[in-house]
């Protein structure tokens, strides 16, 4: 018996909001889904190709069939709506097949097969995604072919070794640190390899600079190069969704990770 977990099945969670004793809570927080491109295996390396991925993904379909309406559309970039300088002007990239196929053809890649590996160990519903994508992507003329992978092993066998896969990020409080584990030169966990020296200065700069204005238009300028330019499509922001027992009080739920940002030990009281 347990009274709390995180990432409730989402194609069930209207049955357990009608459970008596269980509380389902829903927190917008910096969580999101992303899929990866290496940049290093041919062709993700042409922006071409990249872009016209990202125009080939429907993002409200996304949301509404995996995430059924628990989170928002996401726009190719890491930094989350609840994140200090997320960048609010910035266009909410839409999918365009026309536009796609345009983008595909400057890349002369129309006759190219993509595999996209998934497994539900990234997210849950990742493979159903996967296949709706490759739906979508159809309309453009871009042939998807989805590879199912184990869940056993997923992490050390496909993400960051396969050319293009499901991926899922917790997400960081601050901007520095996302993109700094993720997207920077060299980083560890850059999953794409991805190296754009405008943005790796833009990073340093960040750093350092302490007047409020100045660092959101660095980290706003950040995220649209990541957005044009980067390897990841990020088509989704997830909310956490998860239910505990009603026997559990706690205050407002931190969006910074799962449980009330891996804090509800220390947060939550019975009550």
């Amino acid at each position: 018996q347990i009274h709390c977990m995180d990432r409730v099945e989402l194609k069930t969670v209207h049955l357990m909001k009608r459970m008596p004793g269980v509380n389902v809570t829903a927190t917008t927080g910096t969580a999101h889904y992303t899929i990866p491109m290496r940049l290093d295996q041919t062709p993700n390396g042409d922006n071409n190709v990249r872009m016209a991925l990202k125009l080939a993904v429907d993002r409200e379909a996304l949301v509404k069939q995996i995430l059924r309406g628990f989170g928002e559309p996401g726009n190719d970039h890491p930094i989350a709506p609840v994140n200090k300088y997320h960048a609010k002007d910035l266009e909410q990239r839409k999918y365009d097949p026309d536009k796609a196929k345009s983008y595909m053809e400057k890349a002369g890649m129309l006759d190219h097969t993509f595999n996209l590996h998934a497994a539900d160990a990234a997210f849950a519903g990742a493979v159903d995604a996967a296949v709706l994508m490759k739906e979508q992507a159809k309309k453009a003329g871009i042939k998807i072919n989805v590879v199912r992978e184990p869940d056993d092993g997923y992490w050390s066998n496909v993400w960051m070794k396969k050319e293009w896969c499901m991926c899922y990020w917790g997400g960081r409080p601050i901007e520095d640190m996302m993109f700094s584990v993720a997207y920077s030169k060299g980083a560890p966990w850059n999953d794409t390899l991805w190296d754009n020296d405008r943005f790796n200065k833009l990073l340093i700069s960040a750093r350092a600079e302490l007047d409020t204005d100045k660092r959101r238009k660095l980290y706003e300028e950040m995220q649209e190069i990541c957005r044009n330019d980067g390897g990841t499509v990020v088509p989704m922001y997830n909310q956490m969704v998860e239910a505990s027992s009603a026997k559990l009080a706690h205050g407002p739920i931190s969006g910074h990770m799962a449980l009330d940002g891996m804090r509800n030990g220390d947060r939550w009281w019975m009550a």
